[in-house]
């Protein structure tokens, strides 16, 4: 119903009657903007209105259930590296939890645990409406912008903590991403200085920063075999997502320079892509399908494009910091000119954050302007024997 409102309202405000007058395109422009973003706002606020209603009218018999002292939600089955060994320690310990899960085919679901409450609670607004009554001690997530975004605080959680789903991420989530939590646990102790920064500069209370280390790197680190020697040299691309990622800005002129060539090649997609660069996934995909010798990987773990492949292109994709610690092997990165501004690390005095600082170190910059996307191959084949960035990594 409230639907139809809006679509109706929408055709009458933009619906066109004979006027005997004149308006110059400058201000036509102005007004069409003028309604285009009041019948917006009304949709939003309309929206917001009855979120806040269901949420007063369920908030009393809801708040008072289901009680779980630890409560932990993860996104999506990308995380299973994150939470398995937190669950798994729990479990070690006979300590009750509550998982909750955004991915109808998430690996913990299937997971044999005796103390372990495992629930799929839907997707988007559906998931928001559930976790906006939890009732619990500490809820433990990897999810930013909690009480920015749809996802907000439950007035029956104590505790609300996040840990960090990748290396030096911290600052590289968008604004806000940590200004509501109450604990962060974070990878190492280079963390901390940036969310006490942060926190000053924002007038927040301090939160409770822990160093405890990557639970998904020791994840991943058990699940390495023997490493396969490749019949051909192996290239991963595996970069971030959205506009300023690689492949947005120079995928097709990287994948057009090595297909030329006798490497084998391996395009791996942030999945965030799939969802926000679909049509450009869809048309590189198509356009280079005719080489043999590129392939896609479209698998949410990344571990075995990793460990198949002798060398990374990426551009600020924190997979770098995955592929040289577990497998000790080069990266290459491109300068794709982020824009900080809209990110957390836009507010610290020192820029740029302590991951583009060590990319330095330990990866070969690709620079846009000295042509090195044009001469990509030639810089390959110098990083195949450069064993002072293997001394970096170690």
């Amino acid at each position: 119903m409230l639907k139809r409102i809006i679509y109706t309202l929408s055709i009458l405000c933009l619906l066109t009657l004979p006027a005997y007058a004149y308006i110059d395109p400058g201000t036509g422009s102005m007004l069409f903007s003028i309604v285009l973003c009041s019948v917006t706002s009304i949709f939003f606020l309309l929206n917001s209105f009855i979120l806040k209603l269901k949420t007063n009218l369920f908030s009393e018999k809801s708040l008072g259930k289901n009680y779980h002292k630890f409560i932990v939600y993860s996104e999506g089955k990308q995380y299973y590296s994150v939470f398995k060994p937190i669950l798994d320690e729990f479990e070690t310990r006979k300590i009750p939890v509550m998982y909750y899960t955004s991915s109808e085919d998430d690996n913990i679901l299937k997971e044999k645990y005796e103390y372990i409450q495992t629930e799929f609670i839907g997707k988007g607004n559906k998931a928001y409406f559930k976790l906006a009554f939890l009732n619990a001690d500490i809820c433990l997530m990897t999810t930013p912008q909690l009480d920015v975004l749809q996802l907000k605080r439950s007035k029956k959680v104590k505790h609300y903590c996040h840990i960090l789903h990748a290396v030096g991420f911290s600052m590289g989530y968008r604004l806000f991403s940590l200004d509501y939590y109450d604990s962060v646990l974070c990878d190492a102790k280079y963390q901390i200085p940036m969310i006490r920064e942060i926190e000053k500069k924002r007038n927040l209370p301090p939160k409770k920063l822990q160093v405890v280390g990557c639970t998904y790197m020791d994840f991943n680190k058990k699940r390495l075999g023997e490493p396969e020697p490749n019949e051909k040299y192996t290239i991963l691309i595996a970069p971030s997502w959205g506009q300023y990622s690689l492949l947005n800005r120079f995928g097709e002129e990287i994948l057009s320079k090595l297909s030329e060539t006798d490497f084998k090649v391996i395009v791996r997609p942030h999945p965030q892509s799939l969802i926000v660069d679909k049509k450009l996934i869809d048309n590189l995909s198509k356009e280079y399908e005719k080489y043999s010798d590129i392939s896609w990987d479209f698998s949410s773990d990344n571990l075995k494009a990793m460990s198949k492949s002798d060398v990374l292109i990426s551009d600020f994709s924190s997979i770098m910091m995955d592929y040289a610690f577990l497998f000790k092997k080069p990266f290459l990165y491109v300068d794709t000119k982020i824009n900080f501004d809209i990110y957390d690390s836009s507010d610290l005095d020192d820029l740029p954050p302590w991951r583009f600082k060590t990319m330095e170190i330990i990866g070969r910059k690709l620079n846009i302007e000295n042509g090195d996307i044009t001469n990509i191959v030639d810089i390959i084949n110098q990083v195949k024997s450069d064993d002072k960035l293997l001394e970096n990594i170690e």
